[in-house]
């Protein structure tokens, strides 16, 4: 027998039960369809079982990145180097979206949310922000080690730290973060352990444990259906990011937040020490102005004298 990958209860599930998840891709004109096996677990409070509809009240974790408000970034204007030191940080925006819709999968069906985010400094304040929108509780693993960690070594210490909160239904992430934007953490975080991930989802719709999703690709769109736990990676077009009254800020003071060291997670130093990853540098684009002026003697003259300018330039066709 297949052994269940997710841990609750502080035991194995004995089986992993499949079913099939029928894909449908559309492209052009034509519509073809495919059978996707993903596996279906229900990892509850108290054992491990298959679940079968009733009242599904999810629990959802969402990972948010405590990353650099990119708007705020300047240049240093000698060496084009990026000045992110003193640059102030936020909820990634994608992340945003993941919690706005975790928080209306919880208005719609009940459930619980948790926000968790790995992070060199205090995020206490993206956190409470997080509150404020919806969160029940919110989980910081906050170590200065983390600073110079790779996708990679990311995912592992959010693996850990949700095998720590226990059993969950949905992980909801960004499609990427705002700053670097490699989209690698919510793949190998799904890698980790071990469940189904469907990403670039723009539209979201749950009925008992599946869910049908629609995916945003360049050429088409596809929609997924998938039973959980599953790991969902979501895009801007999902919704609006809700903005916070004064008293949802008011509530948010007073919900949980906790903080966790890599050791409270079970990570040890030599985990981390080496990233696979190392980025060599990061400078801005050197833009050169070609100075090209337009005259003419009329407006329709000037006008005319711009298009082919632009035609010469390849900006457009001629």
């Amino acid at each position: 027998m297949a052994r269940c990958n997710v841990i609750c209860c502080g035991r194995r599930g004995r089986t992993k039960h499949t079913e099939d998840s029928h894909r449908k891709r559309t492209l052009g004109q034509g519509i073809c369809s495919l059978q996707v096996k993903f596996p279906s677990i229900f990892c509850c409070r108290n054992t491990c079982i298959p679940k079968n509809g009733g009242n599904f009240m999810p629990r959802i974790i969402v990972c948010i990145k405590y990353a650099i408000d990119v708007s705020q970034v300047k240049v240093d204007s000698a060496t084009r180097k990026l000045l992110t030191a003193d640059a102030p940080r936020k909820i990634s925006d994608f992340d945003e979206n993941a919690l706005e819709e975790a928080v209306k999968i919880k208005t719609k069906y009940g459930g619980e949310v948790i926000v968790l985010t790995a992070t060199a400094e205090n995020a206490s304040t993206a956190l409470r922000e997080a509150l404020a929108m919806g969160a029940d509780k919110a989980i910081q693993i906050q170590d200065p080690k983390i600073q110079n960690a790779d996708t990679m070594i990311i995912s592992n210490i959010l693996a850990k730290a949700i095998r720590k909160v226990g059993s969950f239904d949905i992980i909801l992430c960004g499609e990427a973060s705002i700053e670097s934007y490699s989209g690698q953490v919510g793949p190998r975080l799904a890698e980790v352990l071990g469940v189904p991930i469907v990403t670039y989802v723009s539209k979201v719709n749950l009925e008992g444990n599946t869910f049908t999703v629609e995916r945003r690709l360049e050429d088409c769109s596809e929609v997924i259906m998938v039973n959980t736990p599953v790991l969902l990676t979501v895009t801007k077009e999902i919704n609006v990011p809700r903005v916070p009254t004064l008293m949802d800020i008011i509530k948010a003071s007073k919900k949980e937040l906790l903080t966790w060291t890599l050791e409270d997670i079970g990570v040890k130093g030599e985990e981390i020490a080496t990233p696979s990853i190392r980025v060599i540098d990061v400078s801005a684009p050197k833009i050169e102005r070609k100075k090209i002026k337009i005259s003419g003697e009329s407006p329709k003259e000037i006008a005319e004298n711009l298009v082919k300018a632009l035609i010469q330039e390849g900006v457009i066709g001629g």
